[in-house]
């Protein structure tokens, strides 16, 4: 493969129409491309150029960094995509390594905890975005993503358009949020975006709520490692806890495969609480 063959946007519009042919959300390709410029990056030539060791040896080199399984997730997906479809490489999985993902517990914040969190945001429109996304259970991406328009205060319903997966679902508006969504309107008076950022037409960062969020959290003197996803992890594990059954949480999550739901049932400690051994109770030669 020569230099001349590709020009660097030759290969990132391939890459692009590639997604696009495969019906790849908008967040899902800039997630692409970004892995595939910090490959360029690391080698200093463009992706074309990169030989399967060298991708192999990028991949260990992410791996020893420290960097997240979800992250070098993305990243085999990506080069997978560009090397193996657009490139027609066929590089196998002993190229492109994914590595065994470590089984932890995610992080759950009790509702007190959470309350103590938001309670430290003094910008009402972040409150109102920390809120949105613990109660209605959604992914920081979608509660930024949220217009005007999809808030249903007669059906006390929040339409998600184009979630995770491309599938577009509804969950639950809760009164209290309705009363905070409300002020912020009144104050605010947004008329596309529900929360604008500041370039005109375009939703707020997501780094920034993490930022702000973080900041909250260290301030209420919380110190579990939890982010703001864990909102939607602790939405769920509250809701299981309730007595909501697993396939309304899936419905109202949007997980495409209930196992995905199913951790749940470990991050609830109440209802593991509630669990009596065999050996305090009941006939065990029933």
């Amino acid at each position: 493969m020569t230099q001349n063959r590709y020009t660097l946007s030759e290969h990132f519009l391939q890459m692009k129409s590639e997604m696009e042919l495969r019906g790849f959300s908008p967040q899902t390709m800039r997630h692409y491309l970004t892995h595939l410029r910090l490959l360029e990056k690391h080698y200093a030539k463009p992706a074309p150029l990169i030989s399967a060791d060298e991708l192999k040896e990028y991949l260990h080199y992410r791996v020893k960094s420290g960097i997240s399984y979800s992250n070098i997730n993305i990243s085999c997906n990506a080069f997978k995509l560009f090397f193996n479809k657009v490139l027609q490489c066929n590089w196998s999985d002993d190229v492109i390594v994914r590595p065994k993902r470590l089984k932890k517990f995610p992080c759950v914040l009790s509702r007190q905890e959470i309350l103590a969190i938001i309670d430290q945001v003094g910008y009402l429109k972040h409150k109102a975005i920390l809120l949105t996304t613990y109660s209605s259970g959604l992914r920081i991406s979608e509660t930024l993503n949220l217009r005007v328009s999809d808030i249903d205060s007669k059906q006390m319903l929040i339409r998600v358009v184009q979630g995770k997966g491309g599938k577009d679902r509804f969950s639950i508006l809760s009164q209290e949020n309705l009363r905070v969504l409300r002020e912020y309107w009144k104050l605010f008076r947004p008329d596309d975006f529900l929360f604008p950022g500041y370039i005109k037409g375009k939703p707020l960062s997501a780094r920034h709520i993490q930022q702000i969020f973080q900041e909250a959290k260290a301030k209420a003197g919380i110190l579990k490692p939890a982010t703001v996803h864990s909102l939607r992890h602790s939405f769920a594990t509250h809701l299981l806890d309730r007595g909501t059954d697993l396939r309304t949480i899936q419905v109202l999550l949007g997980h495409s495969d209930i196992s995905t739901t199913v951790l749940y049932l470990h991050l609830s400690v109440k209802r593991i609480a509630a669990v009596q051994s065999p050996l305090d109770g009941g006939d065990t030669n029933a």
